[in-house]
């Protein structure tokens, strides 16, 4: 988190009062709060979400999840606490639907997905990310363009999570 100096480089102010002013409506808003030592931190507004590894956005793959870190989002992107998780995005499938590779797509466990969602689904026990899809009473995965084949599972189809949010960085 910034400094007071950092927040008037941020803020563009001259003076440190202003920025320490800023810093303090934030933390009477919940954004911020500060430790023992003064240091500002996130706060209540903020929910640390864990980050599990790699999603495919292309061909299935097999499953390459760990707890690899976590990230501090805006609770307002969070519906229920216990069922988001973050995966990074490999692959170039799905760049019609804005989800680039090395974007980090926040999803949420339990979200009934509806056609047309992006989320994260194993097929025959294969995972990727792409858009789920209905015809009739048969659900299958497709690609943002459709240049890429629609993934028509064999054996099952299941929608681990639903997209909630795409997170990228710019360096």
């Amino acid at each position: 988190m910034p400094r007071s100096s950092e927040l008037m480089a941020v803020g563009g102010f001259r003076s440190q009062n202003a920025a320490s002013k800023l810093g303090t409506r934030r933390m009477d808003q919940g954004w911020l709060e500060k430790d023992a030592a003064g240091t500002l931190l996130p706060g209540p507004h903020w929910h640390t979400v864990p980050v599990l590894g790699t999603v495919t956005a292309g061909f299935p793959a097999p499953a390459e999840e760990a707890l690899a870190d976590t990230r501090p989002l805006d609770a307002s992107l969070i519906t229920h606490k216990e069922a988001p998780y973050i995966l990074k995005v490999t692959g170039e499938s799905m760049m019609g639907a804005g989800i680039l590779p090395g974007d980090m797509l926040l999803v949420e466990r339990g979200a009934e997905p509806r056609d047309g969602a992006s989320g994260s689904a194993q097929g025959d026990r294969e995972w990727t990310s792409q858009c789920f899809r209905t015809r009739g009473r048969m659900g299958f995965l497709e690609a943002a363009p459709q240049d890429f084949k629609p993934i028509s599972p064999t054996e099952e189809l299941q929608i681990a999570a639903v997209v909630r949010a795409v997170l990228r960085q710019y360096s």
